[in-house]
């Protein structure tokens, strides 16, 4: 939605020498990557033993897959005040644990994201990871929450609730009661948001779906600023700026680009 070359770009596109998709990491992604990777270890734990340890401890092991230039970090001062802030972020939710003492349910999936078919008739799939699922035992349903750990709000028009309210409503079978996104950084506890209404969601997803399904099969994905913030960082890479540090998990090469032009 924020651009069709974008997505072309971080979704489609293979680089021709590797076979490996593309993205380029900064330091507010790292510091986001690790947050929810340690939130997202802990929630496979019993309740009783989620806050034993230190989360200080998680993230220290967590950290040293963005160290350096994984990170997009340029000197050691920047990491650090990264890792500072991530550990604040850990130390709000030690204090303030709320809804992450309660039951907790993870998604079904088959080797990789969660996912399910969106519409058969379209051929098309829905696939997604939702933060943190707490089990509502009073009304024996489902309470969805999503972790930020950037400095601006979600914007209204974001279909993220309505993605994770599919996700959730499709792959497991309890009633999705409330949703809340929690600004890790300016917050101790979740932001309850308005639902999406069910149909409203499928439609507006599918609408975009089938836009891109469309862009696949007629291989047209134009900026329409002629390059915009969000496709630039990605063209650059194409035209060599990009300095490769890595490979990612999902057998993306990662890639930084100079200061300058950050």
């Amino acid at each position: 939605m924020k651009c069709p070359r974008l997505y072309y770009l971080r979704n489609v596109y293979k680089d021709p020498k590797s076979g490996h998709k593309i993205t380029v990491m900064t330091p507010p992604l790292a510091l986001g990557q690790v947050v929810h990777e340690v939130i997202d270890g802990i929630s496979t734990l019993p309740q009783d033993q989620r806050f034993g340890s230190s989360l200080s401890d998680f993230l220290d092991a967590s950290w040293a897959q963005v160290a350096g230039k994984r990170g997009g970090f340029i000197s050691k001062e920047t990491e650090d005040e990264y890792k500072k802030r991530a550990l604040e972020m850990l130390k709000n939710i030690e204090a303030n644990p709320g809804p992450l003492k309660n039951k907790a349910i993870k998604l079904k999936s088959e080797n990789g994201l969660p996912y399910y078919w969106f519409s058969e008739e379209e051929n098309i799939i829905l696939c997604g990871k939702v933060d943190w699922i707490e089990y509502l035992e009073d009304s024996d349903s489902v309470h969805i929450i999503d972790f930020k750990t950037g400095k601006n709000e979600e914007n209204e028009d974001s279909m993220q609730l309505s993605v994770y309210f599919l996700l959730a409503s499709n792959l497991q079978t309890r009633k999705v009661d409330k949703a809340s996104y929690w600004y890790l950084n300016s917050s101790d506890s979740p932001v309850e948001q308005k639902l999406p209404d069910a149909h409203d969601a499928y439609e507006r997803v599918l609408e975009v779906a089938k836009r891109m399904k469309l862009g696949r099969q007629i291989n047209y994905f134009k900026c329409p600023k002629g390059g915009c913030f969000a496709c630039r960082p990605l063209e650059r890479v194409l035209e060599g700026e990009g300095e490769l540090v890595g490979v990612s998990e999902y057998n993306q090469d990662i890639y930084i680009l100079p200061k300058s032009q950050n």
